[in-house]
């Protein structure tokens, strides 16, 4: 099943669910939240990857290797009870916090940027660069916890427009990456570089993530917020955007002594993603 599929199956699972949350008894005792209320959110917008593709802090390869991503998110809301239709006890972490369940989605495609590729680079080389591509769709799931500066009571009675966060959280990533040269097969003298030799993933994979962000709500209206969050995503592997060059790799092509370093290959890929969209009140 592709990336895509499992998605919307998911999209449709959770949405199914929600009816049930906020009718149970929550976790009781202590002063935390004994029932929650739901919320639906969904957003948009451009996702950032910083891979192996273009030249590092380069502004073109920053730009060019941008794409677009989509997220549906269920937010679980510790102030306010779904089951009485009335506030929980007004404790610090029922005022503060609230529980994010993410599934998103988004795709980039890649090519070289920077001097390396530049109209005054004529090398073979350079015309090699020019030529790869590639591209990487990614899914993934996971939780945040959402610190609110102020008050989320405040907020949902109207007596203040806008409810800034901070987030934090774990993702399971799901990633099906392809490379490709216009010049023919990759990992051949005509498509590749020295010390592009065999670092190139054309099959899916998977990984884990740090997920931390920052954003702001505003109210429209009693049960519509307007969302603007900025997301910074790091991943725990170095094989998500299908391109990861290596010394030990090129040296499997080019025999032990005329491998090639790659210095510039110092972190695993990652992410930053400005989000636009809604959060719906569901009860």
């Amino acid at each position: 099943m592709s990336l895509s599929a499992r998605f919307f199956l998911s999209i449709l699972s959770l949405v199914v669910s929600l009816n049930s949350f906020g009718q149970r008894d929550g976790f009781g005792g202590g002063g935390l939240p004994i029932g929650f209320s739901n919320e639906l959110g969904v957003a948009a917008g451009p996702v950032a990857f910083y891979g192996d593709y273009g030249q590092r802090g380069n502004f073109a390869t920053n730009i060019g290797n941008t794409g677009w991503g989509f997220a549906v998110a269920h937010y679980i809301n510790f102030a306010y009870r779904a089951d009485c239709q009335c506030y929980n006890p007004d404790t610090y972490f029922n005022d503060r916090f609230k529980v994010r369940t993410e599934l998103t989605i988004h795709k980039t495609n890649f090519q070289h940027y920077g001097q390396w590729v530049s109209a005054s680079a004529t090398s073979f080389t350079a015309d090699q660069l020019r030529a790869m591509k590639g591209s990487s769709t990614v899914f993934d799931v996971g939780v945040q916890l959402e610190y609110y500066i102020w008050s989320i009571r405040d907020f949902m009675a109207e007596d203040q427009p806008w409810a800034p966060y901070f987030a934090t959280g774990l993702h399971w990533v799901g990633f099906d990456p392809y490379a490709y040269s216009d010049f023919g097969n990759l990992n051949t003298p005509i498509t590749t570089p020295d010390k592009y030799y065999y670092s190139f993933q054309q099959a899916g994979g998977s990984t884990w993530s740090i997920v931390t962000s920052v954003g702001t709500r505003y109210k429209l209206s009693k049960s519509v917020d307007f969302l603007i969050d900025w997301r910074w995503q790091y991943y725990f592997s170095n094989w998500v955007d299908g391109l990861n060059p290596q010394l030990e790799f090129n040296t499997q092509a080019l025999g032990l002594g005329n491998g090639v370093p790659v210095p510039e290959n110092k972190a695993n890929d990652w992410i930053f993603w400005i989000n636009f969209g809604g959060v719906f009140y569901l009860n």
